[in-house]
């Protein structure tokens, strides 16, 4: 990856937000060097600190504190749940509900996946919708007919807390190569694995920061009629959220 092609999205004495590109490790990977180590050359401004992490495959917006007191006051927000984090998706599969919750706990299973429990003793809680995008015709022909979009809201923040979610309600995310099923009839694998972290809004020092990132990549993402159903959605802090019952 050149050092070029990073997008950044917002800089601020103490922090910088990034839009992480698809298929890049945040940290060293396999003998590469990790994005935030490429981010912190690009920039001239090391060391960067990783306030949070997004999955491999996983595009969008990504936050990294200038100094130590930044990364501990922000990692804390985190934390202590006081930034809104809004993620979109997209499986070609038809979820077992159009909304609501997914909430349980997860443990470790095979190879480096996860898999969701019934019990709640520490669970991972994700509110969603899903909108079915069939109406969009250069998007519903062929393969992708049948193809929806979902709105992920992650209440906690576990590991492959939202493509564990999806293949819970047997939508599991387009191209994740770890949790979806390969093509059964020796089609073409989707470009990418379709999530991406779009929205980030939260206070910090007295401000108050709305930040947005469209995807980079990826043909479906990357569509304009795509592009223009998700913004006819409107801000996601505006919707009427399932509730998260104690």
């Amino acid at each position: 990856m050149s050092v070029s092609a990073i997008d950044v999205v917002y800089e601020h004495p103490d922090f910088v937000v990034v839009n992480k590109p698809a298929g890049v490790s945040v940290h060293k990977d396999e003998g590469d060097v990790g994005f935030v180590t490429h981010v912190a050359k690009y920039l001239k401004a090391e060391p960067l600190f990783l306030v949070h992490r997004l999955d491999k495959m996983t595009s969008g917006l990504l936050i990294l504190a200038r100094n130590t007191d930044a990364n501990r006051r922000l990692s804390m927000m985190f934390q202590e749940r006081q930034v809104s984090k809004f993620y979109i998706a997209l499986s070609n599969q038809k979820p077992k509900k159009k909304q609501g919750l997914v909430k349980g706990d997860m443990s470790k299973g095979r190879g480096g996946s996860w898999k969701l429990l019934k019990t709640q003793l520490n669970p991972a809680i994700t509110q969603f919708f899903s909108y079915s995008l069939a109406d969009m015709d250069d998007l519903s022909k062929g393969a992708n007919k049948g193809l929806r979009l979902f709105l992920l809201k992650p209440h906690t923040g576990k590991t492959h807390q939202l493509r564990v979610a999806l293949k819970s309600l047997g939508a599991a995310i387009l191209g994740d190569a770890r949790y979806a099923i390969a093509p059964s009839d020796g089609g073409d694998m989707p470009d990418r694995g379709y999530l991406h972290a779009w929205r980030l809004c939260f206070d910090y020092q007295g401000d108050t920061f709305d930040l947005e990132a469209f995807p980079q990549t990826g043909k479906l993402f990357t569509d304009a009629l795509f592009i223009a159903f998700l913004t006819r959605l409107g801000h996601p802090q505006d919707l009427n959220w399932p509730k998260i019952k104690n």
